[in-house]
C-alpha cells in the first residue's frame, strides 16, 4: 500500500495561492525530495501534510487514511513526524529532556531503548546529553531536531532543509545519517535546497515550482534532463 499520497492539493495563504493542485506519492521505505526555487511551494506542502496549513481543495491520505482535515497532533500520533527547517530546540532543555519531550504521546514502552538508538545515529548528542540545547552549535542543533523526531518512532519523516547553513563536512554526515535512518525503515519526505544532497538521498523527487509539480522521476533521470534542471533549479 502506499504510505502517502497527495491528490490535487490547494493551500491558500490568505488571498495567496501557494499549492496549486499538487499531486504526490510516497511508498514504504522510500526517500522522496522536493526540490525547486525559495517561494516555489515546498514547505507548505510539508505544513499542509501535518495540518498546520489547512487544504482548500484535494485529499491527502496517510496508509489509506484520509487525513486532509486533521490537526497536527493527530497527524502524529498516526506515524508522521516534522522536523522543521528552524529546528525549534528548546533551549534551557538538555539534549536528553529535548528528546524526552519528543516522545511524550508517542506508544514507546522501552524510552531509554529508543533514546539509546538515537544516541547510536548520532553520537556527538550522547556526548552532550547533558548540555541546554542553547550551547548547542547549529549542526548539533539539527541532530537533536532530527533525533527528536526519530524518537517518536515515526513510519514517515517530514524533514525541512536539514543542511541550511551547515559546513561541508556536516552536509556530508548528516546525509550518511538520514540515509541511515531511511535503511533502518523509515520513509522520509525531504526538502532540500542542496541538489547534491537530494540527488544522493532520494529515491524519486519532484521538481516544484510556483506551487505546482514539473517534474517527477529518479535522480538519474533528472540528471538526463539539463532543461529542467536549469528552468526550474538555475543550475
Amino acid at each position: 500500500m502506499t504510505l502517502l499520497a497527495l491528490q490535487d492539493v490547494h493551500t491558500h495563504y490568505g488571498e495567496a495561492h501557494i499549492l496549486q493542485g499538487v499531486s504526490l506519492t510516497l511508498e514504504p521505505s522510500e526517500v522522496v525530495a522536493l526540490i525547486g526555487r525559495n517561494g516555489a511551494g515546498k514547505t507548505t506542502t510539508l505544513r499542509t501534510i501535518m495540518g498546520i496549513a489547512k487544504p482548500t481543495r484535494g485529499s491527502i491520505r496517510f496508509r489509506g487514511e484520509d487525513i486532509t482535515h486533521r490537526e497536527p497532533h493527530e497527524v502524529a500520533r498516526r506515524g508522521i513526524a516534522w522536523i522543521p527547517e528552524e529546528r525549534r530546540v528548546l533551549p534551557n532543555l538538555t539534549v536528553l529532556q529535548n528528546l524526552q519531550l519528543g516522545m511524550l504521546g508517542a506508544r514507546t514502552p522501552d524510552q531509554d531503548a529508543v533514546v539509546e538508538t538515537a544516541f547510536d545515529y548520532f553520537p556527538r548528542l550522547r556526548e552532550r546529553k547533558n548540555q541546554p540545547g542553547r550551547l548547542l552549535s547549529g549542526g548539533e542543533q539539527q541532530m537533536l531536531a532530527i533525533a527528536r523526531g526519530l524518537v517518536a518512532r515515526p513510519e514517515l519523516m517530514l524533514v525541512d532543509e536539514p543542511t541550511e547553513g551547515l559546513a561541508p563536512l556536516l552536509v556530508e554526515s548528516l546525509t550518511e545519517i538520514l540515509g541511515s535512518i531511511n535503511k533502518s525503515g523509515t520513509s522520509i519526505l525531504l526538502v532540500e535546497q542542496t541538489l547534491d544532497v537530494a540527488l544522493s538521498l532520494a529515491h524519486r523527487l519532484y521538481v516544484m515550482d510556483q506551487g505546482q509539480v514539473q517534474f517527477t522521476g529518479t535522480p538519474d533521470e533528472l540528471r538526463r534532463n539539463p532543461a529542467v534542471q536549469q528552468r526550474f533549479l538555475g543550475v
